[in-house]
């Protein structure tokens, strides 16, 4: 039963990674020829583009894209409790995928900063990934890094908002623990 929870939710966050980076890359206006952008666009056409038909975009905020996460986390949660023979009611599955889905996104993001620093040390020259990595992370460190005073060439906001980072996911937790 643990083997089949696990393969249920591992293929299921892996395609939730793949549209919160669509979603992601539409936000941030990233180079949508990188490989890597093509790959997460072909994984998510077959059902984006039906979908986009009833949801357009809106404010520049691709609302098909995330009616997407929405319904890939409730299924999700959904599956998972068929598989054990459980039934909650629509609003507790709603919330689980919601909680399910915020995890998600700050598990990327952090994965993505970390893979930008790690490629930022080995890289040489031009790097398609190392490109894209930057377009998605820069409006989030851009800020950090106006309020940072010059550290003589070292670049801490990557530190700063991983410290961030991490901070709000043990305030999301601890909300989830007082409402539980």
């Amino acid at each position: 039963m643990q083997a089949t929870q696990f393969l249920i939710s591992t293929l299921f966050d892996l395609y939730m990674m793949v549209v919160i980076l669509r979603v992601w890359l539409q936000l941030t206006r990233a180079d949508f020829y990188n490989p890597v952008s093509q790959f997460v666009v072909k994984a998510t056409n077959p059902i984006l583009v039906p979908l986009r038909r009833i949801i357009p975009g809106f404010a520049g905020v691709d609302w098909a894209g995330i009616v997407l996460l929405l319904l890939v986390g409730f299924a999700k949660v959904a599956l998972l409790q068929m598989l054990y023979g459980a039934s909650f009611p629509v609003v507790q599955i709603l919330v689980a995928s919601s909680i399910s889905i915020v995890k998600e996104v700050l598990n990327l993001i952090f994965w993505v900063m970390l893979i930008r620093v790690i490629l930022s040390w080995i890289s040489q020259g031009y790097n398609p990934i190392e490109a894209l990595l930057h377009q998605l992370t820069e409006p989030m460190l851009n800020p950090i890094r106006r309020l940072l005073p010059d550290m003589g060439g070292f670049d801490l906001s990557i530190m700063v908002f991983l410290i961030g980072l991490k901070f709000v996911e043990i305030l999301f937790q601890d909300l989830l623990r007082s409402f539980i």
